[in-house]
C-alpha cells in the first residue's frame, strides 16, 4: 500500500478533547496504518509551555510580548523540520490558530501566519477544528475538574464560548483544508472515525 503520511493540526478551545483526539488519531489504523507492534509516531503540541522553567508557564501559544522573537523563531524551526521530513506523519495538538486566538484576546495583536500556511499547504497539512455545543461545556468542566492540575482555568465558561466563536472565524480564514468535528457527545472514537473518513475522502493521507 502507499505510504501514509497524514499531517493534522488539531485546534479548538479548552474542553473540546483535542488532546484525546490527537492520541486516538495517532493510533487509528485508517490514519497511521495497521500496527502489529508499537513504534514511534510523532505527536507534538504548541501547549508545551517550553519558554518557562515552571508549570503552566509561557510557550508557543501564550508567549509574552518580549518573547515574540523566540516564538516566531520556533515557528520557523517547526516549519523547516516539517519540510525536511515531509514523508512522515505529524499530528499537532494546537498550533498557529491557537496562537492567533490567544494573542488577539490577551494583547489585542494579530499575527499573520500566511507565510506559515504557504509552507504547510504543499506538505499536506490540514486543520481539524474541535468544537462543542455551548450548553455542553458545563458537563465537560465537571469531568475535567476530576483530573485537572489547574482547575481555576475553568472558572469562566463564557470565555471558552467566546474563544470557540473566534477560532471558528480564524479557521474560516485559513488557506489549509479545515474539517469541523463536533465533540459534544464526548465520543472521541467516533470523532476519530469521522476525521478518518474526511482524510480518506479528500486525499489527506498521502503525498504525491
Amino acid at each position: 500500500m502507499p505510504k501514509m503520511v497524514p499531517k493534522i493540526i488539531l485546534e479548538g478551545t479548552r474542553l473540546t478533547h483535542k488532546t484525546d483526539l490527537a492520541f486516538a488519531l495517532n493510533e487509528h489504523p485508517r490514519i497511521v496504518g495497521p500496527r502489529k507492534y508499537k513504534y514511534h509516531s510523532p505527536l507534538v503540541s504548541g501547549e508545551w509551555c517550553a519558554f518557562s522553567n515552571f508549570p503552566w508557564g509561557h510557550g508557543l501559544i501564550n508567549f509574552t510580548p518580549d518573547q515574540e522573537a523566540l516564538a516566531m523563531e520556533t515557528y520557523h524551526t517547526w516549519a523547516r523540520l516539517f519540510e525536511l521530513q515531509r514523508y512522515y506523519s505529524w499530528i499537532i495538538d494546537r498550533f498557529h490558530l491557537s496562537t492567533r486566538l490567544y494573542q488577539q484576546m490577551t494583547y489585542d495583536k494579530d499575527y499573520d501566519f500566511t507565510w506559515l500556511e504557504q509552507r504547510l499547504l504543499p506538505l499536506g497539512f490540514r486543520i481539524v477544528l474541535c468544537i462543542r455545543r455551548p450548553e455542553t461545556f458545563e458537563a465537560a468542566k465537571v469531568e475535567r475538574l476530576k483530573v485537572s492540575g489547574n482547575p481555576s482555568q475553568y472558572d469562566d465558561l463564557g470565555l471558552f464560548i467566546r474563544e470557540q466563536e473566534q477560532i471558528q472565524r480564524l479557521a474560516a480564514q485559513s488557506s489549509l483544508p479545515v474539517f469541523e468535528v463536533d465533540i459534544s457527545d464526548d465520543n472521541v472514537d467516533a470523532a476519530a472515525d469521522r476525521v478518518a473518513d474526511w482524510m480518506e475522502q479528500t486525499g489527506g493521507l498521502y503525498l504525491p
